[in-house]
């Protein structure tokens, strides 16, 4: 009896969800950590225990000599997890996946191979359009981890330096207001018959959570504004108490504002952080009161905040001390470095787990929001209207 022979393979059978899992095949990745070159940039996206893992899933890391010596990482401890070492740049930025912290600048993109993965912070109001066509030309492949979402819609990179920048503004104004640095000598800790530093904290997310928490812990009196108040509730919720809270009202802030001997500015914008506390407010406070803008990255919430550095952090204006450098995570570069590669390296085993980039943004839609280039192709509409240039829908590439 002779056998009938199907015109169909198995493969041509299976459902859709099938062959997906038959093509899903783990690849070896290659990835790049060039030396940060942005002013005052310490952090690196990767410590060594990231490395190791990575390595001992099969993939491949080179790194540039000396990049992590802003976090006190040596290049001994990377060497000796498994990353290959070079002193130089050009080789680095040749691998097929390149990892910073901050973004590329124009001449560094030029080192860049075509159809490279490029996954780094966007940082879009500091871009310009031609560093969005350089990027074109290389046809590459690129992410923004600022826009990664986590499964519960948040974004745990932003969320993650938030949380320092929030903690570490308490902790400098606590540098801020000691004899040592010129300030009045009062200690944040609540002291049995002294009464408490007065915190006015302007902003009810995630810097300001994190700001209050620290705050509260060391003892001083605190309270919270925002127009919010979801926010404002989510903020007591979340830290397991009651305290002072308000809406912006003028007169109840001008009222905290006189009182208070620290001010935090950590409110959000669209495009800008407004502002929220004048020049006359401001001269209303107390001669030696402390203003940590944490806005400054955004223009500032306080109007006579002015952006300063790391090596110069502060100015006094009309005695009141100003502390306005954009980039506080980078003050605390080793935490602000395990913070990142904890997000990292997640995302970089399941990219080696599911074959590759490509598979990668099929399945995981959170990682897709973080796509703004795809093989020289601007999929973000943000950018897009920002700077008038053409883009293509995500969803229309990968599908």
């Amino acid at each position: 009896m002779s056998k009938i022979l199907s015109p169909f393979t198995r493969a041509q059978l299976l459902p859709q969800e099938e062959t997906l899992e038959i093509f899903k095949k783990k690849g070896n990745l290659f990835i790049g950590i060039p030396k940060e070159t942005y002013f005052q940039e310490k952090r690196v996206c990767l410590t060594p225990d990231a490395v190791s893992a990575l390595v001992t899933n099969g993939h491949r890391v080179m790194l540039e000599s000396g990049a992590g010596n802003g976090a006190n990482f040596k290049d001994r401890a990377y060497s000796e997890a498994g990353a290959e070492i070079t002193k130089d740049a050009a080789k680095v930025y040749s691998c097929p996946i390149i990892l910073k912290v901050e973004p590329p600048s124009i001449d560094e993109i030029k080192l860049i191979n075509p159809q490279t993965l490029l996954i780094s912070a966007l940082q879009l109001k500091t871009q310009s359009k031609k560093y969005f066509e350089t990027l074109a030309t290389k046809r590459i492949t690129a992410l923004a981890f600022e826009f990664i979402k986590d499964d519960d819609g948040s974004y745990p990179a932003v969320r993650s330096l938030s949380e320092i920048a929030g903690t570490a503004s308490i902790l400098i104004a606590a540098e801020m207001l000691s004899n040592i640095n010129g300030g009045n000598g009062l200690m944040f800790g609540n002291i049995s018959g002294v009464p408490p530093t007065e915190v006015v904290i302007i902003g009810a997310g995630t810097v300001g959570e994190f700001a209050a928490r620290s705050a509260i812990g060391l003892g001083a009196n605190v309270k919270v504004f925002d127009n919010s108040i979801t926010k404002l509730r989510a903020l007591q919720s979340n830290l397991g108490r009651t305290l002072y809270t308000s809406t912006l009202q003028p007169k109840n802030l001008i009222k905290a504002l006189k009182r208070c001997d620290v001010a935090i500015g950590a409110v959000r914008g669209a495009n800008r952080a407004p502002i929220v506390v004048t020049e006359a407010m401001v001269n209303c406070m107390k001669t030696g009161a402390v203003i940590i803008d944490v806005s400054i990255d955004m223009g500032g919430c306080f109007e006579t905040s002015e952006v300063t550095t790391h090596d110069q952090p502060t100015f006094e204006r009309n005695g009141i001390v100003h502390y306005c450098v954009p980039n506080i995570p980078a003050r605390y570069s080793r935490s602000a470095s395990v913070s990142i590669s904890n997000m990292f390296t997640p995302y970089l085993l399941k990219i080696g787990d599911d074959g590759g980039i490509e598979n990668a943004l099929r399945f995981d839609r959170g990682l897709k929001n973080g796509l703004y280039f795809y093989h020289g192709i601007l999929t973000n509409k943000s950018v897009a209207d920002w700077f008038d240039l053409k883009y293509s829908d995500v969803n229309l590439l990968i599908f």
